[in-house]
């Protein structure tokens, strides 16, 4: 082989690596515009002992959204407070009794969050929840399984989950599907496995939907009660969010 041809292939194999690299940093398909971001903070009060997972949650969701820089478009959907629905403050997400089930009338606290979050036409859904009973003081993502966009999906689950476990101390446990917690009886129509009900394309209509179990209410009640690991935690989400997807 001539030195000219050596030197084309390794200079085309280099080409392809960082190309590679490069297109690695963004969402397949990539965003040209400043992205509508929607944050879902657990409206959960009943996870834990005395321990409040909705004012947690809420707290992290705060800081994501707070001081947004001008014509960036990030909201937070959350039922807490919200009257004539039934579990706005308690329930699962993998629960159909809980989520998409009507109870005399009401629509349930997920559903509403849904809704308002459908509202918006959002092209990034994060939902910020915290873990339990795992003794490990560590952080999570979690995507829809099968969904069409499942490799971007875990590509920005694994971005979110980076920037909180360094600014936060806490164990990277990584990116799963969420059919892998095997709990309640919620379920995707179209794969037939256990969900999330609020990552499912079916209710949520963002394209790319991520949820995070941050930290252990036991383990790490510590680092999630403070006030101040919630802020530093929620504005490294936003710094993903806008300085990652933004282009």
């Amino acid at each position: 082989m001539s030195i000219r041809v050596r030197f084309v292939l390794v200079f085309t194999a280099a080409a392809v690596t960082l190309l590679t690299a490069c297109s690695g940093s963004r969402v397949p398909g990539g965003f040209d515009h400043i992205p509508v971001i929607v944050i879902q903070p657990s409206h959960q009060s009943d996870t834990g002992v005395d321990f409040n997972e909705a004012w947690v949650c809420n707290g992290i969701a705060e800081a994501a959204v707070a001081d947004a820089p001008e014509g960036v478009k990030i909201f937070k959907v959350w039922s807490y407070y919200e009257q004539g629905l039934h579990h706005a403050q308690q329930g699962s997400n993998t629960k159909r009794a809980h989520t998409v089930d009507v109870d005399s009338g009401r629509i349930s606290g997920y559903a509403f969050e849904l809704i308002e979050s459908n509202k918006l036409h959002p092209d990034i859904f994060v939902a910020i929840h915290n873990n339990g009973a795992t003794n490990r003081n560590a952080c999570w993502g979690f995507v829809h399984e099968g969904d069409s966009l499942e490799s971007g999906n875990r590509l920005l689950a694994d971005r979110l989950v980076q920037a909180v476990c360094k600014v936060s101390g806490l164990e990277n446990a990584g990116v799963h599907g969420d059919s892998e917690p095997n709990r309640n009886d919620y379920r995707c129509i179209s794969t037939g496995r256990l969900s999330f009900y609020s990552l499912d394309e079916h209710v949520n209509t963002a394209p790319y939907r991520v949820l995070l179990e941050i930290g252990d209410n036991a383990i790490s009640r510590a680092l999630l009660t403070d006030a101040r690991s919630q802020a530093v935690i929620g504005r490294a989400i936003r710094s993903v969010l806008l300085h990652e997807y933004a282009r």
